[in-house]
């Protein structure tokens, strides 16, 4: 038997670079003090990212399932000299050594879709739903229902319509929808 841990889907590849980051930071209710989780945060596009807007008084949680994508973000950091980054290796269906009710923000990239096909949309939002402190924002950025390539498969794809049906019932109000360019969107939503 393979005791190999498994590359998890999507593992290397990034949408960070097809997107505008300035619409992003605009949509973000981020800014500098902020505790932030990017989850599925693979090599870390994200969270670097992240950590500029949150700067040295902040703190993002980089969380993967892929060891090497975390190692690949770890030389990133070293590289850059950041202090506001903490790495762990952790699966995002299940409890997440962060503690609870502390997050300002949790940024789900790209990753919805991947975890509603592995059937674990249940699991990842309740620890999501944990981790944030009343008020907080989880933002979902997804790729828009179109034909690709960049990006999934369309029949895995997320409308913004069905991205909310599956994130409201946990707990979070649906605030705004943003378009980030040709094949991206963000939603927010509060947790309540």
């Amino acid at each position: 038997m393979d005791d190999t841990p498994k590359k998890p889907k999507g593992a290397g590849k990034s949408s960070f670079e097809f997107m505008d980051p300035d619409l992003l930071k605009a949509a973000l209710p981020v800014r500098p003090g902020s505790a932030v989780l990017d989850l599925a945060c693979g090599k870390g596009a994200y969270s670097l990212f992240l950590s500029n807007i949150v700067g040295d008084q902040g703190l993002v949680y980089a969380v993967d399932l892929w060891e090497e994508g975390i190692m690949l973000l770890e030389e990133q950091i070293e590289t850059r000299n950041l202090t506001n980054i903490m790495t762990l290796v952790a699966d995002a269906a299940k409890e997440i050594d962060i503690e609870d009710y502390s997050l300002d923000l949790c940024l789900m990239a790209t990753v919805l879709h991947d975890f509603e096909e592995a059937g674990q949309t249940d699991a990842v939002l309740k620890e999501v739903k944990t981790l944030l402190r009343p008020g907080g924002c989880l933002a979902v950025l997804e790729f828009k229902k179109i034909e690709g390539p960049p990006g999934p498969p369309v029949h895995i794809r997320l409308t913004e319509k069905e991205t909310a049906h599956l994130v409201m019932p946990y707990g979070f109000k649906k605030g705004k929808t943003v378009d980030l360019g040709e094949y991206h969107y963000l939603t927010t939503f509060k947790s309540i």
